[in-house]
């Protein structure tokens, strides 16, 4: 019967039976729902909660940097990438503890801390960072193939200036003069954001016995 035609009493009846096979169901659908938006709203405030603890231990870290603490700074970048892992703070500890390692004498502990940001950080200018850093710490422990190897596999954008410079920083410590030079004339004729210092590589350049910008033979007639 259309419902539009039940009297009150009938329709009573027809919503009764429907509760009595179905309501169980309906319970349980509530019940669920709750559950999920209180379990959405638990975590969204864990979240939070979690991401000011890590800004604040990050500050901790920060001015005990500022203060040349390096034992405190390094306990609490430490602490930071251990407790609050799955936060942005994490790969900038990191990053610190890799150059709080290297004042060390640590280059192993410096090189696992960049290779770690390098594969698993999120951010991706944050791996560019960890890649070029990593390069350098390369070269410097006389590993200059590695560091090229590492320069070259990824794209590397906006540090594409600071990348050359390492690639030829690389390659002069090969002893591959031509090819270092032409790594700098590169990284001095990159117009990027984050392009590295032209006083810099002009002496870079000017050592190697070679102009900064290759030499234009003219046509005889």
């Amino acid at each position: 019967m259309p419902e539009d035609l039940m009297t009150d009493d009938e329709q009573l009846e027809a919503v009764k039976r429907w509760l009595s096979e179905n309501g169980s169901w309906v319970v349980a659908g509530i019940v669920l729902g709750a559950a999920a938006l209180f379990g959405y709203r638990y975590y969204d405030s864990y979240t939070n909660g979690r991401d000011l603890k890590a800004a604040g231990e990050f500050a901790a870290m920060t001015a005990a940097i500022d203060k040349n603490d390096r034992a405190g700074a390094q306990r609490i970048a430490e602490a930071i990438t251990h407790d609050y892992s799955r936060t942005p703070y994490a790969d900038q500890a990191e990053l610190t503890l890799a150059r709080l390692y290297l004042d060390q004498s640590q280059a192993a502990n410096a090189i696992a801390a960049l290779t770690q940001v390098m594969n698993t950080s999120k951010d991706a200018d944050l791996k560019l960072i960890a890649r070029l850093r990593l390069a350098r710490v390369l070269t410097d422990q006389g590993k200059p193939d590695e560091a090229i190897s590492t320069l070259d596999g990824a794209a590397p954008g906006a540090f594409a200036g600071l990348y050359h410079e390492a690639h030829g920083d690389a390659l002069y410590a090969k002893k591959d003069l031509a090819a270092a030079v032409a790594q700098y004339r590169l990284a001095l004729a990159s117009n990027d954001a984050q392009g590295p210092d032209a006083a810099m590589l002009q002496l870079k350049i000017t050592d190697l016995g070679a102009n900064a910008a290759p030499t234009v033979e003219k046509a005889t007639p």
